[in-house]
């Protein structure tokens, strides 16, 4: 998005969320006043609603690419250590030849403006252009697409591995100091343990059957259309894993691991600001300084009108987008996660903390679909298998906390 869309979404932002203010300040004096809202007011708050709604694409862009950022730079880090190996020349990687010259049409034009040779050329030609219409080229798009789609692989730390598991050494238990006289005696002081913690990884896959008569007539690209619906079905899967997997087969969900904290909202299948509060400051400061709120929409809706003792919103409209700075509730960004609760008695519609310290994904092999003709060519269909492993897990409860409705 350039720089001009976001200043004006910016804008557009901060307009609607003050006039969200006034209206819901009217709002309220109605409801106190006449026991109701009037229902042009009402109305008005709907659409102001929306149109925040239709703004907030734009906040979580910026969100997730801020907190990202730290990765994109180790990424970037890792690069530039391979660059600077000895022996690495990236002048060596460039070809001029004839397979390049029709690998940038095809790039630009799409396959179907190659001329017969030229297809010949580039499929038939060495390893350097005709493996990039490889799997590897084509399973990287649809990393990326999953990157974009599951806010949890957005904020939690990633990592990745040719194992089947990993293991990190983590701290369960610790000594206390002792202050001691000058000529004191002094014992041993004993209590530091150590654990393992293992993340191991598990598959996730889809299959499609598709015939042939269909992929030859089909007005539809149909392959094109699998990879878009396995990224998205992959990105869904994964996502509700993260949130509620029960870690059997499936990676553990942040909601389901019994050592993370709970937080009482204090009232009925509902929220008020002082909830929200308290959440915040159940973490301790090193994570909360770091920390995101994970909700879904129908409770940022919520959330926007919560006040606290001052009268001052929780919630804050984002004025400098465009300088990464996107909305935040009590001065920390959140992301929105279809697959956390809504508001309702004893569920557990917002979570809270620094889950880049807290929750870590594995990936052991990347998306990768296979294109078989020949198990179902008796039936006249193309299957299409489409895999990857990966695994999740809460490595630090005490970096996260879960606020909880009552009853």
């Amino acid at each position: 998005m350039v720089e001009n869309e976001i200043k004006s979404a910016v804008e557009q932002l901060g307009t609607a969320f003050e006039e969200f203010k006034k209206t819901h300040q009217e709002e309220l004096k109605q409801i106190k006043s006449k026991g109701s809202a009037d229902v042009v007011t009402s109305e008005k708050l709907a659409r102001i609603e929306k149109s925040l709604d239709q703004l907030e694409e734009v906040n979580q862009k910026v969100t997730k690419a801020k907190l990202a950022q730290d990765a994109n730079e180790e990424k970037l880090n890792k690069i530039e250590t391979i660059v600077s190996r000895p022996g690495f020349d990236i002048s060596a990687k460039a070809d001029t030849s004839m397979e390049k010259k029709v690998f940038d049409k095809w790039l630009r034009q799409g396959k179907e403006s190659l001329g017969p040779d030229e297809l010949k050329v580039l499929t038939a030609s060495n390893d350097n252009t005709a493996g990039y219409l490889a799997p590897p080229e084509y399973v990287q798009e649809l990393i990326k697409g999953i990157v974009e789609i599951s806010p949890i692989r957005s904020i939690a730390r990633v990592r990745s591995t040719t194992n089947r598991s990993v293991q990190i050494p983590k701290r369960t238990s610790t000594f206390a100091a002792t202050f001691v006289a000058e000529q004191g005696t002094r014992s041993e002081t004993t209590g530091y343990q150590v654990g393992m913690e293992e993340i191991p990884t598990h598959e996730l896959y889809a299959l499609v059957d598709i015939s042939e008569q269909e992929l030859e007539d089909s007005v539809f690209n149909l392959e094109q259309e699998m990879t878009s619906e396995f990224t998205e079905q992959f990105a869904k899967a994964e996502g509700n894993a993260f949130v509620s997997g029960n870690s059997v087969g499936k990676p553990e969900g942040i909601v389901t691991n019994s050592s993370v904290g709970v937080t009482a909202s204090g009232v009925s299948a509902s929220l008020n600001a002082n909830s929200l509060i308290s959440l915040y400051h159940a973490v301790k400061p090193d994570y909360s300084r770091n920390g995101t709120f994970v909700m879904n929409r129908t409770t940022l809706a919520a959330v926007r009108k919560l006040q606290d003792g001052s009268g001052q919103y929780v919630f804050q409209a984002g004025f400098s987008l465009q300088v990464g700075v996107p909305n935040t509730i009590l001065g920390a960004p959140y992301v929105e996660a279809t697959d956390v609760a809504d508001v309702g008695a004893s569920t557990k519609p917002i979570y809270f903390g620094d889950f880049r310290r807290g929750y870590l994904i594995v990936d052991r092999v990347s998306m990768s679909v296979m294109r078989d003709p020949f198990t179902q060519a008796t039936s006249g269909n193309v299957r299409y298998i489409a895999r990857r492993r990966i695994g999740g897990q809460v490595i630090l409860p005490e970096a996260i906390q879960i606020l909880q409705c009552g009853a």
